[in-house]
This record gives C-alpha cells, sequence and structure tokens, in this order.
C-alpha cells in the first residue's frame, strides 16, 4: 500500500521550504554585512601613526607597524655617545646580557593595539633611562600630535609624553 499525498501536502511543502530559504538568505545577508562592517572599522581604527616622532627633545622614535599592533624604535638621540665617546649602550637594563646592546635602533614601543580610531592601549613601552618596562596608551590628537600615558599598572598614576612629528635628520644623533 502507497503512501497517498494530498495536493495541499505538497504546497505546504513549497511553502515551508520557501521559508526556510529566505531565512536562510536573510540571516547570510545579515552576518554578511556584519562581518563587513566589522572587518572595515577595524581597517579604519588600524592605521599606524608611521613616522618619526620627538619625546622631550632627547628621543626620537620611528613608529612602525608590526603585524597590526603599533611599535616604536629608537632612530635619533640628543646624546647618542656616553662619555668614553663610543654609542650609548642599555647599561640600565635589567637583564645584564642586554646591557651591552645598542639603544639606536632599540625598540621601545611595541604591542599596542587598536581600540578605536586613532587610539591604542595594551602596549609595552621599555624606558632605557631606568631599565624598567611600562603599560603605554597611545592617542593621536592630530596628524602631527601623539599623546601616551606611560604608567605602571595603575594609569591615573602614570605620566603623560606629547610626541610631535619630525622630518627624519641626518644631523648628530641619528642612528
Amino acid at each position: 500500500m502507497s503512501a497517498r499525498t494530498f495536493p495541499w501536502s505538497n504546497r505546504m511543502r513549497d511553502l515551508v521550504w520557501l521559508h526556510s530559504a529566505r531565512q536562510i538568505v536573510c540571516a547570510t545577508l545579515i552576518v554578511a554585512g556584519v562581518i563587513s562592517l566589522a572587518v572595515l572599522q577595524s581597517m579604519a581604527w588600524a592605521s599606524v601613526p608611521q613616522g618619526v616622532w620627538l619625546m622631550d627633545s632627547k628621543v626620537a622614535v620611528q613608529i612602525f607597524d608590526c603585524s597590526n599592533l603599533l611599535c616604536g624604535r629608537i632612530l635619533w638621540l640628543q646624546i647618542p655617545r656616553d662619555p668614553q665617546g663610543q654609542l650609548d649602550r642599555d647599561k640600565n637594563n635589567p637583564d645584564p646580557t642586554l646591557r651591552p646592546r645598542r639603544l639606536c635602533g632599540l625598540t621601545i614601543l611595541w604591542g599596542l593595539h587598536s581600540t578605536g580610531p586613532d587610539r591604542w592601549e595594551g602596549g609595552w613601552f621599555y624606558n632605557p633611562d631606568d631599565g624598567k618596562t611600562y603599560n603605554v596608551s597611545a592617542e593621536l590628537r592630530s596628524p602631527d600630535l601623539l599623546v601616551a600615558r606611560i604608567y605602571r599598572g595603575i594609569r591615573l598614576f602614570g605620566e603623560t609624553k606629547t610626541l610631535h612629528r619630525v622630518p627624519h635628520g641626518t644631523s648628530e644623533g641619528w642612528c
């Protein structure tokens, strides 16, 4: 005995299938739209203010993109040599094996990730003057003004540094 089909059952099955297909297409379009917005927003946020930035008139830091993070290395020192005329070294580093490394070219800023347009957080700043590593966040206030908050643990007790964009020079002190 074969199963009997009713004319309305085929129509009902088609309507259910059409309804399900529309839901799938609609859901797919919504997901694609959300992903597109997230990608576009993260691309806009991820723009690193590349260039050379002067801090405290003592050091120029080259800011660059390192795996979609903001990083920076020493590119100029106001006093690039020690009293003996040798290029300055990382003499205050708590790790004795790292003390012989030159300050010129040393990465002192790393790991800052974008948290919004022209804002970065979650990074680290190594200060060769005291050999300590600090938390750092940064905000690009204008094309030529970058403000960094350097702190240990609690941002409130930190120090704000203003960096100004400068051209790469050829005077004494450039690495």
